[in-house]
Formats: C-alpha cells, sequence, structure tokens
C-alpha cells in the first residue's frame, strides 16, 4: 500500500484506532515504511507526532510502542469530552457562518431520514461529521483539534453501541443544529451537553485492567427539551 508521505501519520493512527497495531506493540520504521511505501523519513515524523498525541510511547530498548492507556486515562477522555463538546457548541452559535449552518442541516436531514427509515449503516459516520462540523463552526482551531483529538482516541479505547432510538438521537442533533442556528448561546450549551452526557453511557472500554477508573459513565436523566422555533 503506497500512500502520500503526508498521510503516513494518519494512516498509522487509524490502523492503531482499528486495532491494526495493537495496545503495547512495536513499531519499527523499517516495517511501517514497508506497509505504507513511504521512506522511513516520514515515518519517523509521523510517529513524533503520534507520541505527542498520546498514540505512541517511546520504550528504553523497544523503541516507539503503541501506547496502552488506563482505565482512569480512558475515562478521564470521557469527560474532557463531556466539558469540551458544549464549549465547542456554545462557541459554533456565535461564530458559525452560512456554510457551517447548511452543512449541518443537511447532516440532519440526512440522519433524520435514515434513523426514521431504519438504515443505521452510515448513522454513526453521520453523527461524527456533525459533530465535526459542529467543532470547526466554533472558530477556534485549537478546540476543534482537540476535540478532534479526543474523538480519535475515544474511538480507540472505546466500542459505542448502537442507540436505542436513532430517531431521538437525530432530533438532539437537530435540536443543537437550531440553536446555532438562531445565534442561542445557552440553548446551544445545555443541549450539547445532555446530549454528550447521553450518548456517552453507550461507551465499553475495549480492554480492562491496568487502571482504576469504571468502564461505566454516569449519565444524566434529564430529558431534551426539544420545543421551542424551528430554525
Amino acid at each position: 500500500m503506497r500512500i502520500p508521505a503526508h498521510s503516513v501519520c494518519t494512516a498509522i493512527r487509524d490502523d492503531i484506532v482499528a486495532g491494526v497495531h495493537e495496545r503495547g506493540g512495536r513499531l519499527t520504521e523499517e516495517v511501517l515504511a514497508r506497509r505504507y511505501g513511504v521512506s522511513r523519513v516520514p515515518v519517523r515524523e509521523a510517529l513524533r507526532t503520534l507520541e505527542a498525541e498520546g498514540f505512541v510511547v517511546t520504550r528504553r530498548h523497544a523503541g516507539a510502542c503503541v501506547a496502552e492507556p488506563t482505565e482512569q486515562e480512558a475515562a478521564d477522555l470521557l469527560e474532557m469530552r463531556v466539558l469540551l463538546e458544549p464549549l465547542g457548541a456554545s462557541r459554533a452559535a456565535q461564530r458559525r457562518t452560512e456554510a457551517h449552518l447548511k452543512v449541518l442541516r443537511g447532516l440532519v436531514r440526512l440522519g433524520q431520514e435514515r434513523a426514521r427509515r431504519g438504515n443505521s449503516e452510515d448513522l454513526r459516520a453521520l453523527g461524527g461529521w456533525f459533530h465535526e462540523t459542529l467543532a470547526q463552526a466554533s472558530g477556534s482551531p485549537s478546540l476543534a483539534s482537540a476535540l478532534t483529538q479526543l474523538r480519535h482516541k475515544i474511538a480507540w479505547m472505546y466500542a459505542v453501541a448502537a442507540p436505542p432510538s436513532p430517531v431521538d438521537l437525530w432530533a438532539e442533533h437537530g435540536a443543537i443544529a437550531d440553536a446555532v442556528a438562531r445565534g442561542d448561546v445557552e440553548r446551544a450549551r445545555a443541549i450539547t451537553a445532555l446530549h454528550t452526557e447521553r450518548t456517552t453511557a453507550a461507551h465499553r472500554l475495549r480492554f480492562s485492567g491496568g487502571g482504576a477508573g469504571p468502564d461505566r459513565v454516569r449519565t444524566s436523566q434529564h430529558a431534551v427539551n426539544m420545543s421551542g422555533p424551528r430554525h
């Protein structure tokens, strides 16, 4: 498999998230260069970036290895997401552009249509694109980057159960998009906070042992209020 040198980091990260490179496994420059069809230079640069992101660690006598986060470290990521997603939504309500709104509304329409039809194959990807666009709409590159890294690491550490009601989940996405469109900062923050807490409950660790954190995260029992004018 030959890929552009600038995409090596993304390719290695994607393979780590997918479990191709197992937790604790060695990442040899020569082997990786051969796998991705590049020289060792972009591989070396990619490993440095991935170490900074927390996907890779350098061990004495072993070199670069896939990191082995503890349960507590994994739980911390979900807590960070619960804090940062609402912040991103509130910023988006202040700074979004018409282009952002067009994409958010399009994703909501598509997600709601497929949820009603019971076609769940693409719903997870659509949800990811929705939250990625919401982060970009915040107008804060550093916040958007942090949220993207969180999503990558959470996808690596957790399996996510299918939502019991995809229709309700996409109604929440629609309510978030409406609040952002109206510039309602507090409503965008509040709905996103409840939405994030609710979806967090569906996350289950892919591994166990080595940490003190629970594999279940407590979630809010409050219902999201969907009433109010639609934009």
